[in-house]
């Protein structure tokens, strides 16, 4: 018992490290690049940033202050923790934001700063999702909305709020270019969560079709630490039973696992396909994420 209780403490501990990483982060991104560059992304930020540009008010604090009542209507459907963990996220990324508004931008190219801002925005959010955190905003408040109208999902309630931030600071700032600016911005950023999400570790997932999946199979570990499955097949086509061996290498192993597979049968049909995260022996640990 007193183990498990060890163990989930540090898991939040890391959790909560993640979180002040990601916070550091955004507010990086807000700082050196969005704010000075007058680029309007989505969520609160966007909201506030455009506050900071019309009336120089403070990013950080307009943020916290624009995301109680989104937590508030949050409470009911998403439960009292996940509110705690987004309140204390949305307040650490405020003051962070409003204590590193001192820093001076690094570019004043609007393309390099969507660019660049997008980097560090992709950092922070996918630590935010890896370590399930939230800073509340849009996507809270996509779920709210997505509770009482079901029939649309939540990525596209989130995608409908920021795309109506995104406009209406181009409307106001009468600036069309900013739309242009956040759809490079927000690419960038998903991008770059995904990998944080995933890790960079890819692998490569090899389908051999071949008529001798025992040799093939034995030929493969006996010279790769990978392991093989083996599928039952039949080519539809000839009725012929096959083997259709499954196995998962690293991008290095793909050449020469093609040489193995080519020196017992030459006749053998090959699939690599990308995959984006590979649990288990020889790979990630399955204990990596909390």
């Amino acid at each position: 018992m007193t183990m498990k209780i060890k163990e989930k403490w540090k898991q939040e501990i890391l959790r909560y490290l993640a979180m002040l990483v990601g916070c550091f982060f955004y507010a990086l991104c807000l700082d050196l690049f969005l704010v000075p560059n007058h680029i309007v992304g989505g969520g609160v930020t966007g909201i506030a940033t455009l506050g900071n540009i019309l009336f120089q008010w403070n990013v950080g604090i307009v943020s916290i202050l624009l995301n109680i009542p989104i937590l508030l209507l949050g409470l009911k459907t998403q439960g009292l923790p996940f509110i705690i963990r987004c309140f204390i996220t949305n307040t650490v990324l405020g003051v962070f934001t409003d204590l590193l508004a001192f820093l001076p931008s690094i570019t004043y190219n609007p393309l390099l700063a969507a660019m660049y801002g997008g980097l560090a925005q992709g950092i922070a959010i996918g630590l935010f999702v890896r370590f399930s955190m939230s800073s509340g905003g849009t996507e809270l408040l996509g779920r709210v909305i997505h509770h009482g109208l079901p029939q649309i999902g939540i990525p596209a309630w989130i995608a409908i709020l920021d795309g109506m931030i995104v406009l209406t600071g181009a409307i106001v700032m009468k600036n069309p270019e900013n739309v242009l600016y956040a759809l490079i911005l927000i690419f960038i950023s998903t991008k770059v969560s995904d990998m944080v999400l995933t890790g960079l570790n890819r692998a490569k997932l090899c389908y051999i079709i071949t008529e001798h999946p025992e040799e093939v199979s034995h030929c493969l570990l006996a010279n790769s630490p990978r392991g093989v499955t083996n599928l039952t097949g039949k080519g539809m086509y000839s009725g012929t039973p096959r083997g259709v061996l499954l196995t998962c290498v690293k991008s290095h192993q793909l050449t020469e696992m093609k040489r193995l597979v080519r020196s017992v049968d030459e006749a053998a049909f090959v699939i690599v396909s990308e995959t984006t995260e590979v649990r288990g022996k020889g790979f990630e640990s399955m204990d990596a994420d909390i």
